[in-house]
C-alpha cells in the first residue's frame, strides 16, 4: 500500500514537472503566419521558431509591424458590421435612381454621422462598454507577454502605461455615460403610435389599397402617403415624380415613361399596373415571402385615388398624414391644388380630427375652411410660433430631434412624430426618449414590441458595470501574474532551458503525451543530442526519475 502510494505521488509530481517545463518554454512566435494559415486554409496551428532570449520580443520585426495591421483590420470589420446592423433602417430610404453621385455621397456622409454614429451609440452604450472591456482582457495577454519579457523598466513602462491608462478610462467611463433606456421604474412613457409609411411596403406594393389594408390588419394607428394631382384634377397617391419605379409605364406608354406623373390624365393612370414591380424587384431584403393569395392580389393593384384612401381610413378610424405635391408649371391645377385637395377631403366625409394637415402653404386659409384638422409642421420652430399657428404635432426625420427637444415640445402639448423608423432598436430609442408616434415600414413587426430593447434601471446597470469591471480586473491580474511567474521561472531555471530549437517546428493545438512533449523539446530535427547530454535530462524528466 505504502509503495504504491509513493509511486502515485511520484507519478503526479513527474507530470507536474513536465507541465511546468512546458509552461516555461519560450519561443519566437509567428502569430501573423498562424492567422493567415488559419483564415485561408482552416489549419489552425501554432507556428513557432527558435527559442528567444530574455529581453527580446517574441516576434520578429516584420511580425511586430504586420500584427497591428491585422488586428486593426479585424476591429474595423467589426465596426463596419455594427454600422451595417444599424444602417438597415435607412437602407431602403435612399432614392439613388434620382440622385447624382455627389448628391448620393453627401447624403450618405450626412446620414452616417447623424443617424448611424450617434443614435445607436446612445441606446447600445452599456453593451459597447462591456465589449470594450472584453477586448482589453484579450489584449492583456500580448501586453503582459511583451512587457515582462523586457529587462529595461523604461520599455516595460512604455508598454504597460498606455494599456493601464485606457483600461482605467474604460472602467470609469460609465460615470459620464448617458443612455435614455437607463431609467427608473415608472418613468417610461406610453408606446408610440405606429403610422404605416405608404401603408405596409414590406407586405404589399406601396401606396396601394392592399398596402393600407395590411397596415390596418396589423393594428397600425395611422396611414401615411403622398398626394399628386392628375392633369384633369384627380388627386391620387404617388411618391415619385414619375411613374417608372412603381408602375408598368414603360410597357403601356413607352414614349412618355419619364414624364411627370401629374401630367397624365386619370384615364391614362387607370390603365397602369401598380403591383407587378413589387414581386419583381423585391424592394426590401427582409420582406419575406408572400402567400399565393397575396401574390395574386399584389399583381392586380392599381394607382389609388385620394378619395378612396380617405374613405378607407375613416371606416377604420385611422389617422392620415400626407405630403401634398404642387403640380409642375403649366399644369391647369398648379395654383388651385390646395382647394382641389380640400374639396376631395370634404366630399369623402372623413372625420376632420383624423387628418394631420402637413402642408404649410396657405395654412391660415386651411384652418378657416377646415377647423377640425390637426395641423402638423415638418420642421422645428420656436414653441411660441407653433402655438400661434395652432400647430399640435411635429413630423420630423428621427435624426433631427433630441430628447430635450421632445420634452420641451411635450410641455407645450405639442406631440412629435418621427420618420422613418423600422428597426426594433431605433423604435426602442424613440420610445425611451418620449416620442408619441413614429412612421414606419414595419408595422407588422413593431406592433409585437411591448417593452423597449436595452431597457434597465440605474441599479441594474450599476450591478452590471461593477461586475464587469471586477471580473475583468481579476482576469487581467491573473494573466499578468502568469507571465510574471513565467519570466521569473526563466531567470531562476536558466540551466533547464539550454535547448535551442534551430529549425522551424509547429505544434497542433491539442494535448500531446509527455513522452512526445519531452522529445519535441529535446530532439531537434537537425540531429539527435549526444547520448551523454540526453540521459541526464531523461532521468530528470521521467516521473520518478532517479529512483527506478
Amino acid at each position: 500500500m505504502d509503495s504504491s502510494s509513493v509511486s502515485l505521488k511520484k507519478l503526479k509530481f513527474g507530470k507536474l514537472k513536465v507541465v511546468r517545463r512546458h509552461l516555461l518554454q519560450r519561443y519566437e512566435h509567428q502569430p501573423f503566419i498562424s492567422c493567415l494559415a488559419g483564415l485561408y486554409s482552416c489549419r489552425w496551428k501554432r507556428y513557432q521558431r527558435r527559442r528567444t532570449e530574455p529581453g527580446k520580443f517574441c516576434c520578429k520585426m516584420g511580425e511586430c509591424v504586420f500584427i497591428p495591421f491585422l488586428v486593426g483590420a479585424f476591429c474595423l470589420s467589426l465596426v463596419f458590421l455594427y454600422m451595417w446592423g444599424e444602417a438597415k433602417n435607412d437602407y431602403n430610404n435612399f432614392d439613388c435612381s434620382t440622385m447624382s453621385v455627389l448628391g448620393e455621397l453627401f447624403v450618405s456622409i450626412n446620414w452616417l454621422f447623424t443617424a448611424i454614429l450617434l443614435s445607436p451609440v446612445q441606446v447600445t452604450a452599456p453593451y459597447l462598454h462591456i465589449g470594450a472591456i472584453a477586448a482589453m482582457v484579450l489584449l492583456s495577454w500580448p501586453v503582459a507577454l511583451h512587457a515582462f519579457r523586457m529587462r529595461k523598466k523604461v520599455i516595460q513602462a512604455i508598454i504597460i502605461g498606455p494599456y493601464l491608462a485606457i483600461l482605467v478610462l474604460l472602467f470609469l467611463i460609465p460615470l459620464g455615460m448617458y443612455s435614455p433606456c437607463i431609467r427608473e421604474v415608472g418613468t417610461l412613457g406610453p408606446k408610440p403610435a405606429l403610422i404605416g409609411h405608404r401603408g405596409a411596403p414590406m407586405l404589399a406594393p406601396e401606396n396601394t389599397e392592399m398596402s393600407f389594408k395590411k397596415t390596418i390588419e396589423h393594428g397600425g394607428d395611422g396611414l401615411e402617403t403622398d398626394v399628386t394631382i392628375s392633369y384633369d384634377g384627380i388627386p391620387f397617391l404617388m411618391h415619385d415624380s414619375n411613374l417608372q419605379r412603381t408602375t408598368n409605364i414603360r410597357e403601356v406608354f413607352p414614349s412618355n415613361s419619364t414624364q411627370n406623373a401629374a401630367l397624365f390624365s386619370w384615364d391614362a393612370l387607370e390603365q397602369l399596373n401598380a403591383g407587378k414591380w413589387f414581386l419583381k424587384d423585391t424592394p426590401f431584403s427582409c420582406m419575406g415571402s408572400l402567400s399565393s393569395a397575396d401574390q395574386k392580389l399584389a399583381m392586380n393593384q392599381s394607382i389609388y385615388k385620394l378619395s378612396n384612401f380617405l374613405r378607407l381610413a375613416d371606416s377604420a378610424n385611422k389617422l392620415v398624414i400626407f405630403d401634398l405635391y404642387r403640380p409642375p408649371a403649366k399644369h391647369p391645377y398648379r395654383n388651385t391644388w390646395i382647394n382641389t385637395t380640400l374639396e376631395v377631403i370634404r366630399d369623402s366625409r372623413i372625420n376632420p380630427h383624423l387628418v394631420l394637415w402637413l402642408d404649410n402653404t396657405m395654412r391660415s386659409f386651411v384652418q378657416s375652411v377646415a377647423p377640425g384638422f390637426q395641423h402638423t409642421m415638418a420642421s422645428k420652430a420656436p414653441v411660441d410660433e407653433l402655438l400661434r399657428d395652432n400647430v399640435v404635432k411635429l413630423n420630423l426625420v428621427y435624426s433631427a430631434m433630441s430628447s430635450e427637444d421632445i420634452r420641451k415640445y411635450a410641455q407645450a402639448n405639442i406631440t412629435t412624430n418621427l420618420y422613418v423608423i423600422s428597426e426594433p432598436w431605433l423604435f426602442s430609442l424613440a420610445w425611451c426618449v418620449g416620442v408619441q408616434s413614429v412612421t414606419t415600414n414595419a408595422v407588422h413587426s413593431l406592433k409585437d414590441i411591448n417593452r423597449p430593447l436595452f431597457l434597465m434601471t440605474p441599479k441594474d446597470y450599476r450591478i452590471m458595470w461593477l461586475l464587469t469591471d471586477a471580473v475583468a480586473a481579476l482576469l487581467i491580474s491573473l494573466i499578468f501574474a502568469l507571465h510574471w511567474w513565467r519570466e521569473k521561472g526563466f531567470s531562476c531555471c536558466s540551466d533547464d532551458s539550454g535547448v535551442v530549437l534551430e529549425n522551424g517546428t509547429y505544434n497542433k493545438f491539442r494535448t500531446v503525451g509527455h513522452t512526445q512533449l519531452l522529445f519535441d523539446a529535446m530532439i531537434p530535427k537537425s540531429g539527435l543530442l549526444s547520448f551523454q547530454s540526453c540521459v541526464p535530462r531523461l532521468v530528470d524528466a521521467v516521473p520518478g526519475g532517479g529512483s527506478d
